[in-house]
């Protein structure tokens, strides 16, 4: 098993947080993994991604030209990395802030209306964990109840309300995800 992701989005999208959740995940579940952050000099608002190789044999470099999957949050995002998406991979999509449909019919889309989900459970921050748990129901690189403790390992238990807030963004996006 290998998957190779981009994250990608404006900083304060919590993109690099997204990375670093299915990175110790799938340690927790003794995969190999890497996580490579990058973002803009601005932090909040300027441009913000990372890569995540997680594989049940090791990684041998951090780099990655083609990924498997590719999270969008934004359509510069989408602009700069849908055409670096292997064939037959795939492209979710943050359908609240992207209007624009993907160009390529070699790739399987999955458009989750993220912004919109996360008010509805009453906290924008939360956007990105919709489109996380429709990637982790979409793909088989590390299985829920990991992101759960992963969230919680990362997240600390300094407020219980916030994880479950976490939690039922990560599930309402798992079941756009499966349908």
């Amino acid at each position: 098993m290998l998957d190779e992701i981009i994250f990608a989005g404006f900083g304060g999208q919590g993109v690099l947080l997204m990375g670093r959740l299915i990175a110790y995940a799938g340690m927790l579940e003794g995969k190999h993994v890497a996580w490579v952050p990058s973002y803009g000099p601005e932090m909040r608002g300027g441009t913000a991604n990372c890569t995540v190789i997680v594989s049940t044999d090791e990684v041998a470099s951090p780099v990655v030209s083609n990924p498997m999957t590719l999270i969008a949050m934004n359509m510069p995002s989408l602009e700069k990395f849908e055409p670096l998406v292997e064939k037959g991979g795939t492209i979710i999509l943050n359908k609240s802030l992207i209007f624009k449909t993907v160009k390529r019919t070699d790739v399987q889309v999955i458009e989750v209306l993220a912004n919109d989900i996360a008010n509805d459970l009453g906290n924008l921050r939360v956007a990105n964990m919709v489109v996380l748990g429709a990637y982790v129901a979409k793909s088989n690189s590390v299985k829920m109840e990991t992101i759960f403790q992963a969230l919680e390992d990362i997240l600390g238990k300094k407020s219980e309300k916030i994880l479950a807030l976490n939690k039922e963004a990560l599930i309402r996006g798992k079941e756009i995800a499966i349908g």
